[in-house]
């Protein structure tokens, strides 16, 4: 049970930090020559798999840095040379939000059987 609360709490992790991410980018959307930056959930899916490195020959799977890293975007159109388009970075910022409500969302009711469990009920 706490793997799921782990993975949970996780995911909520990555979608707060992407909002922070995509809220700068929103923010420079007037700056002239900005390239706007975003975090990918598949990067840290993978980032947070086990894998096994079971041949000399493999890449070993923990070699990545820990934390979430920064993808600039650089092929996104905008206006005055800044790449920002800002009806994508308010989509984004619409999904991860929606995603970090429904995690918190999950993350209430593991916690609330857990309440159960240890009430005896």
């Amino acid at each position: 049970m706490w793997e799921k609360v782990d993975s949970l709490t996780n995911m909520a992790s990555f979608y707060l930090e992407r909002t922070k991410v995509i809220e700068g980018n929103i923010a420079n959307a007037d700056t002239p020559g900005y390239v706007p930056k975003d975090l990918l959930f598949e990067k840290e899916l993978h980032k947070s798999m086990e894998l096994k490195k079971e041949d000399p020959k493999h890449i070993d799977p923990k070699s990545d840095n820990e934390g979430f890293q920064e993808v600039t975007l650089s092929n996104i159109r905008g206006y005055d040379d800044n790449k920002v388009d800002i009806q994508e970075e308010l989509a984004k910022l619409a999904e991860s939000s929606i995603m970090y409500k429904a995690l918190g969302e999950n993350l209430k009711k593991e916690f609330s059987k857990l309440k159960l469990v240890i009430s005896g009920r």
